[in-house]
């Protein structure tokens, strides 16, 4: 379904194998955050996916973005959607195809990833466990309408953002802790000084929250 970069576990310790599944982000493709592999233990599999639509100068992403009349910047939701609910499916793809712990299923996206693993676990809570958010933010569009609150008890967000973001604001981004605290949804956010990006700082945190 997506193209995919795989490093297979370098070391098994249980039957199923626990997994990270990353999502770059717009215009980027799936080497981009597979160059962090080997921050993640050695007995999860690392699968990052390319998303399925091209973009202009190369590149790819997981819905198209315009620009409206007065250069604000416009999300197709429904292409977000329908990469969702691709997603959801690759997910149990994946599980059958590589016998991972359905239990242990995480999500590590950037930016557009980021959007699109908020909306993953948001709206399916029964399939993954540890999401980590990087430069992204909540589209309250492609959010579950109606939830039940106790099925988001598994999730758990590691939640990044740069003081210094110029691709999306960190005013927009502030209002995602809002939003968990309001599900009551397990989380941490954290701000560096920095841009649309990924520093020194929030990989080491990143790091030390997940192997906790």
């Amino acid at each position: 379904m997506f193209k995919t970069l795989i490093r297979s576990p370098k070391e098994i310790t249980s039957s199923k194998s626990p997994v990270i599944l990353m999502l770059h982000g717009y215009g980027s493709n799936e080497a981009d955050l597979f160059s962090l592999v080997d921050y993640f233990p050695d007995n999860y599999y690392i699968i990052s996916a390319r998303a399925p639509f091209n973009v202009q100068f190369g590149g790819f992403s997981w819905y198209d973005i315009f620009l409206d009349f007065e250069n604000n910047k416009i999300s197709d939701d429904q292409q977000a959607w329908d990469s969702v609910l691709k997603l959801s499916e690759f997910t149990d793809d994946l599980i059958e195809k590589y016998n991972l712990d359905k239990d242990n299923f995480n999500l590590l996206g950037f930016s557009q990833g980021a959007i699109l693993s908020y909306a993953l676990a948001l709206n399916y809570p029964e399939k993954y466990h540890k999401i980590m958010a990087l430069s992204g933010y909540v589209n309250e569009n492609i959010m579950p309408v109606q939830e039940n609150v106790s099925k988001f008890k598994k999730l758990n967000f590691f939640v990044s953002h740069g003081k210094n973001d110029d691709v999306i604001p960190i005013d927009v981004a502030r209002k995602t802790p809002l939003y968990l605290q309001e599900k009551n949804v397990k989380h941490v956010y954290n701000e560096y000084v920095m841009g649309h990006t990924i520093n020194d700082k929030c990989l080491q945190d990143l790091i030390d929250w997940f192997k906790h």
